[in-house]
Order: structure tokens, then sequence, then C-alpha cells
């Protein structure tokens, strides 16, 4: 499976146009850092204190990041999913028995929804749901977040890589 395009986004480009263009990257960073890895080291941890922050565990917290910022605290939509458990704590980084090529799947379908979402709205428009304080940021505070939990989350991506099979590389 190739994966999108790690392209940066036009020096000139409107707002828009490079804040998407970023998160674009950014995104498809985390599914470069995934190619030709075996589902056991996708599944392996290699900090001793973080044992949920495996690849697999990585991918599956972006993909209900995405759906939280975007459709659960921008739309208004239920709270439901694993971060939304009664203990939360890094469910959402449980993918044990979850076969990497899905985890990934789930998180291109989950990034498409986001598109469609931040494309149907303006940049200034506030999160709609009642129940939670992060809701009242606007749509491009929440776009601007979601770039640095990303690239953050593509930094441990690329350092677990480097752990598991020595394989480097950012583009």
């Amino acid at each position: 499976m190739t994966s999108p395009a790690r392209i940066r986004p036009p020096f000139t480009a409107d707002e828009r146009t490079q804040l998407m263009g970023w998160f674009q990257m950014q995104r498809a960073i985390v599914h470069y850092k995934c190619e030709g890895l075996s589902e056991e080291d996708a599944h392996r941890p290699v900090l001793p204190k973080s044992p949920l922050m495996t690849v697999a565990g990585l991918v599956s917290h972006l993909r209900w990041a995405e759906q939280t910022w975007f459709e659960v605290l921008f739309l208004g939509r239920p709270a439901e999913g694993p971060q939304f458990s009664e203990d939360p704590e890094d469910l959402d980084m449980r993918a044990d028995g979850t076969p990497l090529a899905r985890l990934l799947d789930d998180y291109r379908a989950q990034c498409v929804t986001s598109d469609e979402i931040i494309a149907a709205h303006e940049l200034d428009a506030a999160g709609r749901h009642p129940d939670f304080t992060s809701a009242q940021a606007s749509l491009r505070w929440m776009i601007i977040h979601m770039i640095e939990e990303t690239a953050r989350h593509a930094g441990h991506l690329d350092a677990i890589r480097e752990l598991l099979d020595g394989e480097t590389g950012y583009y």
C-alpha cells in the first residue's frame, strides 16, 4: 500500500490551504512510519514506562483524537469512543489484537471524515458540544492543535520505529 504524499504546502497559499497542507503532511508521515512494519513490531512496546505507546497504539489514538476534535467537540455529536469510557486512561491507545492495516484504514477513514467537516465550515466557527469547554475553540484552533498532536506523535513513531528495526527517515 502506498502512503499519501509527504509534501509541504505552498509557501504563498491561502490560510486554509497551508493549514490543511501541513495537517495532511503530518498524517502522511504517520502512514510512512508504519510501512513495512511487522504485525509483531507494530504492537511491541519499546518504552518500559509507556507500554501502550506502540505504533499500533499511536495510530489508534490519532484516529480517536480526530474523531474527538472534529465530530464530538466541533460538531457536537455524542461523546462516544474509548476515550470517553468511565475509565478513559489511555483506552484509545489499546490496540491489542487489532491488525495495523485495520488501524491505518480506520485512521484514514476518520481523516476523510475530518476533512469533510473542515471543508464545510469557516475557520472562525466555534465548536458546539455543550459539555466540554474545549468545544469553545474555533475550527482554526482545533486544526492547529491537531497538527501539533499529529506531528508530536509522528515524532514518537519515528523514534519507536528506529528502536524497533533501525528504520529512519522523515520524507
